[in-house]
C-alpha cells in the first residue's frame, strides 16, 4: 500500500511539473506563465492595418533556454500556418519562419528567457483582427512537452 501511494504521488508530481502531458492544449490545468500581453492592430503612422504585433511576457519564476522553446498559435480555435521554432532571436533569423516577419525584445536577445522579460513577434499584417481569440501554446522542444498555454482576446 505504501509503494502504491508513493508511485501515485510521483506520477502526480511529474504531471504537475510538466514531465507528463496528461492534459491537452487549452486545458485550464496547463500553466500560463508565458503570456500574450497585447496585440497591436495599428501601425506606426496611426493607420489600422491589422499590423498584428504580439507582445509576450514571461510571468513565471524560472528562466528557460529560449532556443529550447517553440510555439504554436491559434486564431479563433484554428491553428495558424506559421512557424516559431525558437525564441532565440539570433537563431530565429536563420529559421524558416513563415507567418512571422521578425522577433525582438529582451527575452530573445540572450540565451535565456528570464522572468519579466518580453518578446515582440511581428506577424504578417492582417493575421489578427479586433475580436479574435488568440491562443499560444509553448512547448519545451527536448521532450515536446506543452509547458504553457495562454488565451488572449484581441
Amino acid at each position: 500500500m505504501i509503494a502504491l501511494t508513493v508511485m501515485l504521488g510521483a506520477i502526480l508530481l511529474a504531471m504537475l511539473l510538466g514531465f507528463i502531458a496528461w492534459f491537452g492544449p487549452g486545458d485550464p490545468l496547463v500553466p500560463s506563465f508565458l503570456e500574450i500581453r497585447s496585440i497591436t492592430h495599428i501601425n506606426e503612422h496611426g493607420a489600422q492595418n491589422f499590423d498584428s504585433r504580439v507582445l509576450l511576457i514571461h510571468n513565471g519564476t524560472m528562466s528557460f533556454p529560449n532556443d529550447d522553446l517553440r510555439a504554436e498559435f491559434f486564431r479563433n480555435g484554428e491553428k495558424l500556418n506559421c512557424v516559431v521554432s525558437t525564441f532565440n532571436g539570433h537563431n530565429f533569423i536563420s529559421t524558416h519562419h513563415f507567418g512571422v516577419q521578425s522577433m525582438g525584445g529582451m527575452g530573445c536577445s540572450d540565451l535565456k528567457w528570464n522572468p519579466r522579460e518580453k518578446i515582440l513577434l511581428d506577424f504578417t499584417d492582417g493575421t489578427f483582427h479586433p475580436g479574435d481569440t488568440v491562443r499560444m501554446d509553448v512547448y519545451y522542444k527536448l521532450s515536446d512537452t506543452l509547458i504553457s498555454s495562454f488565451v488572449y482576446n484581441a
